[in-house]
């Protein structure tokens, strides 16, 4: 598997499996208790790097469905306040946004890659991720993020993402099969496929990215609100470890870390 470098972090091939603690500045997110304000930042990034976090990623709106939409202008002015929190702390920076002129704003600051759910499908976003030589995580997306429904949909949009990266001039990235409510035909049996077959994400030889912390599917399976979903979300994390993710993106820095020493005691030679 190719390995994707970001800042001194490797993420794939040989090297552990990593993990991304997620900041929102963003008060409509789906999850209340995902919510920093923007003088929390630093403290709540320099705690969840002490819990084990390999990296952050900071977005400053959300990106569930049925949210309260905000304005490219806001999102850019919350994310450039967050990360002028960050700029000189050394941690390990990726940005949450699919917008180019937000992007620009980020671009002034430390960041070392970008987190786009669009996976590539604005032209404008994609160069500027290539000119500036950002490694990028990169989700599942046709004309809309998210709009694969299904693992074989989901393989032929990544195939389309990495098209896009080879157009683009983007080198290095990892790839996101976007679990996820992200459109009115998306189904949460959809999410169960994508999980139950993850390890098919593989194919294209790059490491794959696990965000699935407190989603919808597993409310919808265990009758729980966000803030009462973490046991069902580190169960399905422990299954995606089994198949091969090579970084997970969660809001529950601690809690995922010790799954994951237990996962790496039960498979130890």
């Amino acid at each position: 598997m190719k390995t994707c470098r970001v800042n001194k972090l490797e993420i794939g091939g040989g090297a552990p499996v990593c993990v991304m603690g997620v900041i929102n500045c963003s008060n409509e997110s789906f999850y209340s208790g995902s919510y920093v304000p923007i003088e929390e930042v630093h403290a709540t990034a320099v705690a969840m790097i002490e819990q084990g976090a390999d990296m952050i990623d900071i977005g400053a709106r959300s990106t569930a469905p049925n949210t309260q939409a905000i304005s490219g202008k806001t999102e850019a002015e919350r994310i450039d306040a967050a990360l002028k929190e960050l700029d000189g702390s050394g941690i390990t920076i990726s940005v949450d946004t699919m917008h180019p002129g937000v992007l620009d704003v980020c671009l002034k600051h430390d960041i070392h890659a970008a987190n786009d759910i669009g996976g590539l499908i604005y032209p404008a976003y994609a160069k500027k991720v290539a000119d500036a030589g950002l490694p990028a995580f990169l989700m599942a997306a046709n004309k809309q993020p998210g709009d694969a429904a299904g693992v074989k949909e989901t393989l032929a949009s990544l195939e389309g993402v990495i098209q896009r990266c080879d157009a683009a001039g983007v080198k290095e990235f990892v790839l996101d099969p976007g679990v996820g409510i992200w459109t009115p035909h998306r189904s949460v049996e959809d999410d169960w496929e994508l999980c139950r077959h993850f390890e098919e994400f593989l194919r294209f030889d790059r490491p794959v990215l696990a965000a699935v912390s407190r989603k919808t599917f597993i409310g919808m399976l265990l009758n729980r609100i966000p803030e009462e979903r973490l046991p069902g979300t580190l169960a399905v994390t422990m299954e995606l470890l089994k198949k091969g993710a090579s970084i997970i993106r969660t809001h529950d820095v601690a809690a995922t870390r010790d799954v994951m020493k237990v996962y790496e005691r039960m498979v130890k030679a």
